[in-house]
């Protein structure tokens, strides 16, 4: 007897109430799974299914680890990405139950120390309005990618210097810094952290035991997945797991595709799990509704999926006639999609180890034409005529284009330095073995002369150019008055006209003692005396009378730049006489004093 029930048991957890029972049923749709395996080229992924107030169906397909052939499972954690918003976003509907938080008021009524670009932004935003991606601002995700930090604060502190492309509630635009705001909220109304509040209100109550929001935590687990990426559509190539940092409310959870169901089946319950009330009612209803139109008709082979919108941190829209509601997530090897059907009570999740790939969208898919009993989409062949397209369209170089150097209009030495922006962050750029490299936190860029003051960046890995890596933006540098580097040009922003200016600091070189005493003394230009003079520290410093004083910074055992007096330097030189000039260079011409 206790045989025929196991299997009983088992039998209900892979077969659909809503479809035919029969094995071969069950069978044709692992058979269409596993196939988008092969079509996507992916390394591995697995789904979840619940309908109801029960899981329906659980499997993995692939590898978690391609080259040591370990099997995805259903415990298999993945980086779910921005599927993470709406455990984010849920926190404030607890908030707004617990701590009288409305969704109507200003971020700054909890953050006090939060600024935007202008007045618009600081007067007019409401948390509706970050949750709803209206705000304007684009999403300057480069502040973050390039420069993470572990200081939420300090990511806040940025967005006061993130440029709109247009009003407040003009446009749906996508900007995970509003996201990092909500945590941030949360934070502050509960006096514990994003990572805490998610862990206590969620993770436990919804059996999420093995669920977390770090890398470090992430990494301890021996049922985790390697990330990987498909390069030109061929090579399936492990990446490097990404440390989101301060950036988590946005998109930092690892789960599995066992433990989401959980998370699925609170929603299309009314927030309960096991009778207990996880996230307040009344906030499941509000979360699900409409607030900002994305598009209206996606796209135009599918008529019957249409008016996409974005609700409170999920996407809503008709899929077939049904109201479908989910959100999808990618991050550095990992791609994963949450998906439910509130009238039709049935959820969907599927998590995959390849970077930005469309395999969650199209298992998603497929499995709702099962479950939702309409006509059926062949979404894998429907992706690979997509994929033919695309390679058609694309414009090959020859081996000539590629191999091509273009030439620069300074000496690389002189794009030496530190380049700065108060909204992203700073990196160098250092010449070594003829070659010049930008070195960001988390990554360092090879630069290949393009055209004058123009280079092309390639990632540059393990003492070599990883040509798996494309990036499309330029390092287009700027020069002052006096024709030398000031600034680097980035667009890392497509919305915005401009590009993002990283201010240059020269860099600064260690001169002998000895040597910086040599300069020390008066100088005389045209009959007004000048005074250099150095101290124990090693500093050299320009008196002019009448003006302030001025410390000189050494870019070469020579030359000395004005430090905060852009445009302006000094130069040493030894005359024929044996005695040292010093030139005063600035944008009005060059002066040269002699030393006494």
């Amino acid at each position: 007897m206790k045989f025929k029930m196991l299997l009983f048991i088992l039998a209900g957890i892979i077969s659909f109430s809503s479809i035919s029972q029969d094995n071969k049923t069950i069978a044709k749709l692992d058979k269409e799974l596993a196939s988008l395996l092969d079509d996507t080229k992916t390394a591995g992924y697995a789904v979840a299914i619940v309908k109801g107030n029960k899981v329906i169906y659980t499997k993995g397909f692939g590898y978690r680890d391609l080259e040591g052939k370990k099997k995805v499972d259903e415990n298999t954690l993945f980086a779910i990405g921005s599927s993470s918003k709406a455990f984010t976003t849920a926190l404030l509907g607890i908030m707004e139950e617990e701590k009288g938080l409305s969704f109507d008021d200003n971020p700054k009524k909890y953050l006090p120390e939060l600024e935007f670009f202008n007045d618009e932004l600081n007067s007019k935003l409401t948390i509706k309005d970050l949750i709803g991606h209206r705000t304007g601002l684009p999403r300057h995700d480069f502040s973050w990618y390039l420069f993470p930090t572990k200081s939420k604060d300090s990511l806040m502190m940025r967005i006061k210097y993130h440029e709109p492309f247009a009003g407040v509630r003009e446009y749906w635009y996508y900007n995970n810094f509003m996201y990092l705001t909500q945590g941030l909220i949360a934070e502050k109304l509960t006096g514990k952290t994003w990572e805490e509040n998610v862990r206590e209100r969620f993770f436990s109550p919804l059996d999420m035991n093995r669920s977390n929001t770090s890398l470090g935590e992430w990494l301890k687990n021996s049922n985790s997945s390697l990330g990987y990426k498909l390069v030109d559509n061929k090579e399936i190539v492990k990446t490097d797991y990404f440390d989101i940092a301060g950036m988590s409310p946005a998109g930092s959870i690892n789960s599995s595709v066992s433990e989401m169901s959980n998370w699925l089946l609170a929603w299309i319950n009314n927030g309960k799990y096991n009778g207990k009330q996880v996230i307040p009612e009344k906030y499941v209803q509000q979360a699900i509704q409409p607030q900002m139109i994305m598009s209206g008709l996606k796209d135009p082979e599918m008529p019957s999926q249409h008016l996409s919108s974005y609700a409170y941190a999920w996407m809503v829209s008709s899929y077939k006639g049904h109201y479908r509601v989910e959100h999808g997530g990618n991050i550095d090897g990992f791609s994963a999609n949450v998906c439910f059907f509130p009238t039709d009570s049935i959820g969907i999740v599927v998590l995959t180890n390849q970077d930005g790939s469309s395999l969650p969208s199209l298992a998603r898919n497929t499995i709702s034409d099962y479950l939702l009993n309409v006509e059926r989409t062949d979404w894998g062949a429907r992706y690979l005529k997509q994929i033919e397209s695309l390679d058609a369209a694309k414009v090959s170089e020859t081996d000539k284009e590629k191999d091509k150097v273009g030439s620069s209009a300074h000496g690389f030495h002189e794009y030496e330095g530190r380049y700065a922006h108060k909204g992203y962050g700073t990196f160098t750029i250092e010449l070594k073995n003829d070659s010049l490299f930008a070195q960001f936190p988390v990554l360092r860029m090879y630069l290949k002369p393009f055209n004058h003051d123009i280079f092309e960046p390639f990632i540059y890995k393990n003492g070599k150019i990883d040509a798996s890596d494309i990036i499309s933006i330029k390092f287009n540098f700027a020069s002052d008055d006096l024709g030398e580097i000031s600034s680097a040009n980035l667009k890392l922003e497509p919305t915005l006209e401009e590009p993002i200016t990283f201010k240059r600091t020269l860099k600064t070189t260690k001169i002998d003692k000895a040597l910086l005493s040599g300069y020390a003394g008066k100088y005389e230009l045209s009959g007004m005396k000048l005074t250099i003079r150095s101290d124990e520290s090693n500093n050299l410093y320009l008196f002019v009378p009448g003006q302030p004083e001025y410390t000189l910074l050494p870019t070469s055992e020579t030359v000395f730049v004005l430090k905060d007096l852009n445009g302006y330097k000094v130069e040493f030189k030894k005359g024929d006489d044996g005695k040292i000039n010093m030139s005063l260079i600035q944008p009005n011409g060059t002066f040269t004093a002699v030393k006494d």
